[in-house]
């Protein structure tokens, strides 16, 4: 008999997020939280559970990861959904670009709120789930990113707020591997995918990127802990 596998998604509405609990759920080993700021707005969502191709089991949580209440409420629903079970799989994939700034542009306003969002958000979300996270067989937090993030590869200076934030997002990373050698986070690049964030012109599909991510992540090691990897699995430089 097959273990089941547990999978917490942030920002599983639309996009990435939604892409990667869709394809979670053709595998019926796999038992999903899909988790999202407003339930009462995520239609696509509900409707996995009745999806021709759905096999895995499928939970529902509103949690807003700027909001400690709402993420401590959300941490109790799960922990109540998975009873004696951990979380083997967190992918904190809720994140914002509030525009395209540059360094001449940029408003403290924007980057603070995408500061919160990006940074303070899985920060206060993977400290919230590690009990959970602690007893589980497979230990794994992936924290998406971006390579904008990285000085390694040069995007010039635009979307400021964004790239700092998500190099901000890659330390607090790196800083989880060391706080938690027993756990296994890092960094993924999930490409330039065509989502309301990454725009009409971006290269990669939403289902493209998401089929990525999971073979990068259920198939992570210790080795990869504190690591910055992209979607097809190679080294991202930092």
């Amino acid at each position: 008999m097959s273990i089941s596998l547990t999978w917490l998604v942030t920002g599983a509405s639309r996009g990435i997020g939604f892409n990667i609990v869709q394809q979670l759920l053709r595998s019926p080993d796999n038992v999903v939280i899909a988790a999202c700021r407003n339930l009462k707005s995520a239609q696509a969502l509900m409707a996995l559970e009745l999806a021709p191709d759905t096999s895995g089991k499928l939970y529902l949580v509103q949690m807003d990861v700027t909001d400690e209440t709402s993420i401590s409420s959300a941490k109790n629903e799960v922990e109540t959904m998975l009873g004696e079970a951990g979380l083997d799989y967190l992918i904190n994939n809720a994140g914002v670009a509030v525009r395209n700034d540059t360094p001449a542009t940029l408003a403290p306003k924007d980057l603070t709120a995408t500061i919160i969002a990006n940074v303070a958000g899985p920060a206060l979300v993977t400290r919230a789930f590690i009990p959970l996270i602690a007893r589980s067989n497979r230990k794994v937090i992936a924290n998406i990113s971006t390579a904008m993030a990285s000085i390694g590869v040069d995007y010039g200076g635009e979307h400021s707020s964004y790239s700092i934030s998500k190099a901000a997002l890659n330390m607090l990373t790196y800083k989880q591997s060391k706080e938690w050698p027993d756990l296994i986070p890092f960094v993924v690049d999930p490409g330039w995918v065509k989502t309301d964030m990454g725009g009409s012109n971006a290269t990669l599909e939403p289902h493209e990127s998401a089929a990525g991510i999971i073979q990068v992540v259920s198939s992570a090691t210790a080795s990869n802990a504190g690591c910055f990897i992209d979607y097809k699995g190679e080294m991202v430089p930092w």
